[in-house]
Formats: C-alpha cells, structure tokens, sequence
C-alpha cells in the first residue's frame, strides 16, 4: 500500500470512494457523472483542499482523507496564518482495520503543519474518536461549535 497526495489523475479514484460512501445516506449522482463535477469543484479551490489516497497494486484507490486548508485573519508579523481540517475519510470497507485510515490522516495531518497550519482539527464520529486521539489529536475547551438549529 502507498499514501500520497492526490493529483488530478485521482479524480475519478476519488469520485467512486466519494460516491461509495455516500451512497444510501442522501441523493446521489452516477459515479461517472460525479466524476466531472467533483474535477470542476476541486479546481475551483486550488490549493485550499487537498486529499491523499492509498493505493494498492495495481494502482486502484482503496481510501482517502481530505484536508481543507483554511486561511485566518493575519495578525502583525504573520500574514500567512493558516488552519487546517480534516474531513471526509474513508476506507472501502475491505480494506478496513489495517491502518491505512490512520496513515491517511497521519499524511494529511502532517502535509498541513509543514504548510504552517497553526492547528489540525477533526470532527469524528464517536468510534472513530480513539483512533483520532491515537495519531495525537485530543479534546480542547478552547475550541467550540456552534450549529444550526
């Protein structure tokens, strides 16, 4: 298995790992049709998303995690403040339990602090939060939510 940065040859790796796990949970498009707008979504965003994947060999795409790089207000002295959040991480479900969720994250994780991001944030779901903390993330009161009603 390899980890590494997602180009645009990924797309329509991306878009059936997208569209798989989505699918059941709301309204979704053919994969082949998701395809062409997930390319035209993400090159609407250059450089603030970014995925890293896992293949397998052959090269097929077994997994994902994407980073959403956020720029903050600067601050005297620091123009470039950035923060980071992980979101969207899947492993097909048959290659689940070896790891490689963790390494996707670690890779994402790692890629965004290289850039400078001054925190990584993640919203998990409750059994995926031990494997979170696990790779080093960890609770803080300091960091709130607020939702919609």
């Amino acid at each position: 298995m390899r980890i590494s940065e997602a180009d645009s040859g990924d797309v329509a790796g991306l878009a059936r790992l997208l569209w798989v796990n989505a699918h059941g949970e709301e309204p979704t498009r053919p994969p082949d049709t998701f395809a062409g707008e997930l390319a035209r979504w993400w090159a609407d965003r250059p450089g603030s998303h970014l995925a890293y994947v896992a293949r397998l060999d052959p090269p097929e795409l077994v997994g994902m995690a994407w980073v959403a790089l956020v720029p903050r207000v600067p601050r005297p002295g620091n123009l470039g403040r950035m923060s980071a959040d992980i979101q969207t991480v899947f492993v097909l479900p048959e290659h689940r339990g070896r790891g490689i969720g963790s390494a996707l994250v670690d890779a994402a994780a790692e890629h965004a602090i290289r850039l400078g991001a001054l925190h990584v944030t993640v919203h998990s779901g409750h059994r995926a939060v031990p494997v979170y903390e696990r790779l080093g993330f960890a609770s803080s009161p300091q960091l709130l939510q607020r939702s919609p009603d």
